[in-house]
């Protein structure tokens, strides 16, 4: 057991090795997938499900993740069946292989129907008027007309380059739902803004939480406004959210999608409430200055530079912390000025 700079206490210093497992509950075990990009790994969770078993999310549909499951599904299942799947949201890390795993199995895919639906939306092959809304979502919000031809991709290449195929059929999880996996019942608890209706799962009598990515011990998710709801407030959403984990007791067993498993749930909402007040009041401050549009916000939200592998994630935030002060009442959008939005303090 150690303890992080952040109060966390975590009960293991590594992940398993890809293609293992480790019980990290009674019937309840951590397996870890290799993801080709930061953060280099996902957390994927087996659970004994009386016959068979459970899978919680699915990798990314790569070859290496396809041919790790199989060693799991050759050395680590005892010869039981996976019976059914729980897909948290739909990013590609986590719906990634799910098609395959339920063909596979002859299983169903359990996910919230916000998730499926956005996944089918998002899936299909991108046309000229929705690369051209990316780009005028892009100008708009500050960046430079030089830049902007190296965004002419279409906006979802990498995720149907990382999700084959989007399940036909779904089980619809809803939050509040309580479902019975095994010899214990799970509660779904809904986050979001990361992703619309994103599933998390609380076992009381196990004291574990899957939480995916809502609840990571060292980042914050990404938290983004998209070109396809320029208007939204997903941080407000987001922030909102993390009340529905109230009645999860501190030492609850959190165990998210990246990173270790740990202990003090709300020591870590806190935080995560904390870092993004700390970064609204920080452009507040600035707007105080003179306005801004949110690419102007980079230096204020990231250490890191920006550049064409992290633009879309990095506008996505920017703005949505400027939609949040302005839900807040904090900060004003000013008329467009040369077709580029600009935000003030209100």
């Amino acid at each position: 057991m150690s303890r992080d700079p952040h109060g966390l206490e975590h009960p293991w210093a590594d992940g398993p090795a890809q293609g293992t497992l480790r019980e990290v509950a009674p019937g309840l075990h951590w397996l870890r997938m290799r993801v080709p990009f930061p953060p280099e790994h996902i957390n994927l969770w087996l659970v004994e499900d009386g016959e068979g078993w459970t899978i919680v999310d699915c990798g990314l549909g790569l070859d290496e993740t396809r041919a790790a499951w199989e060693r799991i599904f050759a050395d680590g299942l005892g010869g039981r069946p996976v019976t059914r799947i729980l897909v948290t949201h739909f990013h590609p890390d986590h719906l990634g292989l799910g098609t395959w795993l339920s063909a596979r199995w002859d299983a169903e895919v359990w996910m919230t129907q916000g998730e499926w639906m956005t996944a089918r939306g998002v899936h299909p092959e991108a046309g000229a008027a929705e690369i051209a809304n990316k780009l005028a979502f892009y100008r708009r919000n500050g960046v430079p007309e030089a830049s902007l031809q190296g965004f002419a991709t279409p906006p979802n290449s990498f995720y149907r380059s990382m999700v084959p195929a989007i399940p036909q059929r779904f089980v619809r999880l809803s939050g509040g739902q309580s479902l019975r996996i095994g010899a214990h019942e799970w509660r779904v608890v809904i986050g979001r803004g990361h992703s619309p209706e994103h599933a998390c799962l609380w076992c009381p009598a196990l004291g574990a939480l899957a939480c995916g990515d809502i609840l990571l011990p060292r980042i914050s998710p990404n938290v983004s406004v998209w070109a396809t709801e320029p208007l939204g407030d997903p941080l407000g959403e987001y922030l909102s959210s993390l009340d529905g984990f109230a009645g999860v007791p501190e030492d609850t067993l959190v165990l998210p999608a990246h990173g270790q498993p740990y202990r003090g749930i709300h020591r870590r909402i806190a935080a995560l409430r904390a870092h993004h007040d700390e970064r609204l009041d920080r452009i507040v401050a600035a707007l105080a200055e003179g306005p801004r549009h949110a690419v102007g916000c980079f230096p204020l939200l990231f250490r890191r530079e920006i550049g064409a592998a992290n633009m879309g994630l990095a506008l996505g935030e920017a703005v949505a912390h400027l939609h949040r002060l302005v839900s807040q009442g904090r900060a004003t959008r000013l008329p467009a000025s040369g077709g580029i939005q600009l935000f003030a303090a209100a």
